[in-house]
């Protein structure tokens, strides 16, 4: 059952909402239920392929209404970071999708082909379902040569209908192979999505509540910021995989509806 004293959520969308294009329950009648229950929630999501309006549409789709401003992805998160490094105008070779694209354009960054890739003054890397072998050697090139290198994630998998498909975080360790160099990572567990998500929220971390499918970025991530969490087992983690975790996560429920249902 959720706190009597929890006002807010933060809610990870692929394991919790969906699975690649399939719902996971009733989404219409889990958010009726948050709603009425009086709870504010956002979403923060590791998959930064989409940008918050291309969200809120797949949303709209499922029959979940939702503001852009609702929305925090790893992209946002990302260029929220190089922005606080690098000043506008920094040329970025991206491996990555429009999500990510427009993130780093709408903070001033030139975001390169891989033609002009050579340019590069920072790497960033995230799912790119268009990644081939000239990308990854332009990354590894350059962040061989001391290019500042930066990731949307690591997350290894990305689940789907049929099961789990290569994620950011395994195309990431190829560069990582070849180079010995670790990113510095913008997605979960790292706080940066954490801190926005509860800045747009406006509650305290003893307030909010994080929600999502994976124990290593989600439940790390929300314990990480002092924030209660609830593992759903309709994504990535198990049961059995739940019960060591240590610090064990404050609730855990077989989907969201469920873990709402018993609020």
């Amino acid at each position: 059952m959720i706190p009597s004293n929890i006002k807010a959520l933060i809610l990870d969308m692929d394991g919790v909402l969906w699975k690649g294009d399939a719902p996971i329950g009733d989404l219409p009648g889990t958010f009726q239920r948050i709603r009425e229950r009086g709870l504010k929630f956002v979403f923060a999501t590791n998959n930064g392929t989409k940008t918050p309006e291309e969200y809120q549409q797949k949303l709209a789709e499922l029959g979940v209404d939702a503001a852009p401003e609702q929305i925090v992805t790893s992209a946002l998160g990302i260029a929220f970071l190089l922005a606080q490094k690098h000043p506008r105008g920094t040329k970025i070779f991206m491996i990555g999708e429009d999500g990510i694209r427009v993130a780093l354009e709408e903070k001033g960054f030139e975001v390169l082909n891989v033609e002009n890739a050579p340019q590069a003054q920072a790497v960033v890397m995230g799912i790119d379902r268009g990644i081939n072998f000239q990308k990854v050697a332009e990354a590894t090139l350059l962040v061989r040569a001391g290019v500042p290198f930066y990731t949307t994630n690591t997350d290894r998998t990305f689940p789907t209908p049929r099961g789990e498909i290569p994620g950011s975080g395994s195309w990431l360790a190829v560069v990582t192979s070849a180079t010995g160099v670790q990113p510095v990572v913008a997605g979960k567990p790292f706080p940066y999505l954490m801190e926005l998500a509860l800045e747009r929220l406006g509650t305290s971390r003893e307030e909010t509540l994080v929600v999502g499918d994976r124990l290593e970025t989600d439940v790390a991530a929300g314990q990480a910021v002092g924030c209660r969490t609830a593992l759903v087992l309709s994504g990535v983690s198990t049961r059995k995989e739940a019960e060591a975790w240590n610090p064990a996560p404050t609730l855990m429920a077989e989907s969201l509806e469920a873990l709402v249902a018993q609020s």
